[in-house]
Formats: structure tokens, C-alpha cells, sequence
């Protein structure tokens, strides 16, 4: 039987490319994880804040999102006025916590539903788009909201 670990090469451990990547890591590594958090936050609330604001006309629901609802956004398992309705809601409520930093984690969670459901049952096409909401979600469930964040204030996350 052929050893196979012993044809294998390893990356030199000197070298001026090794040392330029280190030292681009080492400063790629000083940066405080509350910014991307702040910016994983901030960029997909926005987005789904201005969903929600095409959703009403006032403090109601819009006639266009109950046409959408029965028609473009079918979903196979929710009536489509009460999916319009929790959506609707959804959307204003979980975009606020999250440029807040307020349940970030929670409604990263919620958001990240959402955008399944849209990816699956909506537009499958969009994978690249619900993709990069779906990384900030998950960055956000898995890191936390950062210190610029009501979360980290009120001592409700690390």
C-alpha cells in the first residue's frame, strides 16, 4: 500500500509570500468584530425595511401586497392573507431589532426563515441574492450583534 503522506508537499514555512500573508492576516485580524457585525445588521434590515414599507399604504396593508400575496407569493401551506399579514408585520418588526442590535439573534433567526420560504416557494432563481441575506444571518446567529448593538448595552448577549 502506497503511503500517500509521503508524496505530499507542504507550504514552505519561510518565505517573504508567507510572511506578507501573515502579516495581512495579523492586520485583517485587528479589525473589531463590530463592524462587519454592525454592517451584517445594517445592510439586510435596510433591505428587508424597504420591503416591508411597498407592503402598506399607511397603517394598512396595501390593495398591491394582497394581489402579491394571491397571486406572485403563493405559498402551498399559508392562506395568502395570512401570509401577507405576517410578512407584512414580520419584515417592519425584525428589520427594526436588527439594525437595532436589539434580539439580534432571534431575528437573524426569523429574517433567515423568511428568506428561505422566499428562496423556496418564491423566487429560486434569487439564490445568489437570499444567499448573501442568508450569510449575514447566519454570521449573526453564530457571532452575535457585536458591541454596537442595544444587545450588548442591556447586557442581553455577549
Amino acid at each position: 500500500m502506497t503511503d500517500l503522506t509521503a508524496t505530499r508537499t507542504t507550504a514552505p514555512t519561510t518565505g517573504p509570500m508567507r510572511k506578507a500573508i501573515q502579516a495581512g492576516n495579523a492586520l485583517a485580524g485587528r479589525l473589531p468584530w463590530a463592524v462587519p457585525a454592525l454592517l451584517a445588521r445594517l445592510i439586510p434590515a435596510w433591505v428587508f425595511w424597504a420591503s416591508a414599507r411597498t407592503k402598506v399604504d399607511g397603517f394598512a396593508i396595501a390593495d398591491g401586497t394582497w394581489w402579491l400575496f394571491e397571486n406572485e407569493y403563493a405559498l402551498p401551506l399559508i392562506p395568502a392573507a395570512l401570509a401577507a399579514v405576517l410578512a407584512t408585520v414580520a419584515e417592519h418588526v425584525f428589520a427594526v431589532l436588527l439594525a437595532l442590535g436589539l434580539a439580534t439573534r432571534l431575528s437573524a433567526a426569523a429574517l433567515l426563515i423568511m428568506t428561505l420560504v422566499i428562496q423556496v416557494f418564491v423566487y429560486p432563481g434569487a439564490w445568489v441574492t437570499h444567499g448573501l441575506w442568508a450569510v449575514c444571518f447566519l454570521v449573526l446567529i453564530a457571532r452575535g450583534p457585536g458591541a454596537l448593538s442595544l444587545d450588548r448595552a442591556l447586557k442581553l448577549d455577549r
